[in-house]
C-alpha cells in the first residue's frame, strides 16, 4: 500500500512538473481549512446509468400531412416550442365559415335583446289609434242603422253589411292593440333564450375547429433536447402516430441497483457522491430521491435513484443520458473517518489528491504545499470522506489549489471552516 501511495505521489509530481509554472513573486496566497474526524456511515460504490428526469415520446393528436419539421436530433427546444406543423388550409376555411355563421347568430341575439325600436313602437301605436277610430265610427254607424232598421227604414242587406263592418273594425282594433303591446314588451324571454342557445352551439363549433387547428401544431411539453425524429416534411401522420422524442436534462437521475442487505442503510434525502468516468475532472453531488420497494427477484436488488443537478454549457448538457456513473451509498454502520471540504479535491490526475500545508517551523502563515493522493468515500453535506496519508487537524488548501505545484511555497491568507461555501469549479454541488 505504501509503495502504491508513493508511486501515485511521484506520478502526480511528474505531471505537475511537466506543466509550465506561472510567474511567481513570492509564496502563493491560499485559503485553508482543517481536516475533521467524525463518524460517518460506511459507503460502497454502485454502478449506475444517467437517465433524464423527464422523457416524452410525442405523437400527433390528429391526422395530417407534415408541412414543417424545424427540429433535428440534438436540438434544444423550449416548452411549447413547435416540433412539427401539419397542413391546415382546409380546416382554416371551415373555421372562417363557422365564424361568419357565429357572427350572424350573435347579431340576431343582439337584435332580440335590444327589443323594439322607438319608431316601431310609435308606428304600432299609430296603427292602434287608427283602428280604434275606425272601430268607434263603425259602432256609431251600426247603432244608427239598427235604429232605422227597427222603423223598417233600411232592408236586411244594409243592416247585415253594417254589422259585418263593425265586427271587422273591432277585431282589427284588438289586433292593433296586441301588436302595440308586443312592440312595447319586445321579444319573449323564451325566444331570447333560444337565440342564446343557437349562439352557444355555434361558438362550440368554432371552438372545436380552432382546437383542431391547435392540434395541427405539435409542441414540446417541456424544456429539453430532441433525441429522436419519427417523421419528415411531406409525410402523412395518423392520429396517435409518433413525431419526436424529447428528454429533460436540467437535472438527471442516476439509477443504481442496491443489494437487499444494503438497502436498509439507504435513506431518502441522503446526500450522495457521484462520479462519472467520462468526466474525470469533476465530482458531482446528488440526493436520493427514490427507493423503489420492489426488488428484482432474480438479483435481489432494489432500484435507487439519485438526482443530480446538471451543468448546461454552450455545447449542451455535461451529463448525458446513458452515461456510466458511480454513486457512493451508505451501506453499513457508522465508522470513524477523516473528512475535508469538497473544494480541497484536485481532480484530473491519475487519482484525486489534496494539498496539505506543511508550515515552516514557528510559522502559522507560511509553508509548503504537499500533494497527497487520496481515495474518496461518502459525502456528508459540504464535506467528503478521504483516505490517505492524513491526520485530523491538518490544514488543506480549499481555495487557490488549482494552480499549485507540489512543494510550492504558500502563504495562508484565510482560514475557513471545512464546510465553507464552494468557489472552486472542481465540484458541482446540487442546487
Amino acid at each position: 500500500m505504501r509503495i502504491a501511495t508513493s508511486l501515485a505521489v511521484v506520478i502526480c509530481a511528474m505531471i505537475m512538473a511537466a506543466q509550465p509554472l506561472p510567474a511567481q513573486r513570492g509564496p502563493a496566497p491560499v485559503a485553508v481549512a482543517e481536516i475533521v474526524q467524525k463518524d460517518v456511515a460506511a459507503g460502497q460504490t454502485f454502478v449506475g446509468t444517467v437517465h433524464p428526469i423527464k422523457r416524452s415520446v410525442i405523437g400527433s393528436a390528429v391526422g395530417g400531412r407534415v408541412a414543417e419539421f424545424p427540429v433535428n436530433e440534438g436540438d434544444y427546444v423550449k416548452a411549447k416550442q413547435p416540433l412539427a406543423q401539419l397542413l391546415t388550409n382546409t380546416i382554416n376555411l371551415e373555421v372562417e365559415a363557422e365564424k361568419a355563421e357565429l357572427k350572424l347568430r350573435q347579431h340576431e341575439l343582439e337584435e332580440m335583446e335590444n327589443g323594439s325600436r322607438p319608431d316601431e313602437i310609435k308606428r304600432a301605436k299609430a296603427l292602434m289609434m287608427a283602428a280604434r277610430a275606425e272601430s268607434e265610427y263603425q259602432t256609431k254607424r251600426r247603432k244608427r242603422l239598427e235604429s232605422l232598421y227597427a222603423r223598417k227604414a233600411v232592408n236586411d242587406d244594409d243592416i247585415q253589411s253594417v254589422v259585418s263592418e263593425s265586427i271587422r273594425a273591432d277585431e282589427l282594433y284588438e289586433e292593433a292593440q296586441a301588436a302595440y303591446q308586443l312592440a312595447v314588451e319586445g321579444p319573449r324571454k323564451e325566444k331570447i333564450d333560444q337565440a342564446r342557445a343557437r349562439v352557444a352551439i355555434q361558438q362550440a363549433l368554432v371552438d372545436e375547429l380552432e382546437s383542431k387547428v391547435v392540434k395541427h401544431t405539435i409542441i414540446s411539453p417541456f424544456n429539453g433536447y430532441v433525441v429522436a425524429e419519427h417523421t419528415e416534411v411531406g409525410q402523412w401522420v395518423n392520429s396517435g402516430e409518433l413525431v419526436a422524442e424529447v428528454i429533460a436534462l436540467d437535472q438527471v437521475d442516476i439509477s443504481v441497483q442496491v443489494l437487499e442487505n444494503h438497502i436498509p442503510h439507504v435513506r431518502l434525502g441522503r446526500e450522495v457522491r457521484v462520479e462519472v468516468p467520462a468526466i474525470p475532472d469533476q465530482v458531482f453531488t446528488g440526493e436520493v430521491v427514490m427507493i423503489v420497494p420492489q426488488a428484482d427477484v432474480r438479483a435481489r436488488t432494489f432500484p435507487v435513484k439519485v438526482r443530480v443537478k446538471n451543468t448546461i454549457t454552450k455545447d449542451g448538457p455535461l451529463l448525458k443520458s446513458g452515461m456510466l456513473a458511480r454513486a457512493v451509498l451508505p451501506t453499513g454502520s457508522p465508522q470513524t473517518a477523516l473528512l475535508v471540504s469538497k473544494d480541497a479535491l484536485v481532480l484530473g490526475g491519475p487519482s484525486p489528491m489534496i494539498y496539505v500545508v506543511d508550515h515552516d517551523k514557528g510559522e502559522q502563515k507560511q509553508g509548503k504545499a504537499r500533494a497527497v493522493p487520496v481515495q474518496v468515500g461518502v459525502a456528508e453535506g459540504r464535506l467528503i470522506q478521504v483516505k490517505g496519508d492524513l491526520k485530523p487537524g491538518q490544514q488543506v488548501v480549499i481555495r487557490g489549489n488549482e494552480r499549485l505545484r507540489p512543494g510550492q511555497d504558500v502563504v495562508v491568507s484565510e482560514v475557513l471552516s471545512p464546510d465553507a461555501e464552494p468557489k472552486s469549479k472542481a465540484v458541482n454541488t446540487k442546487g
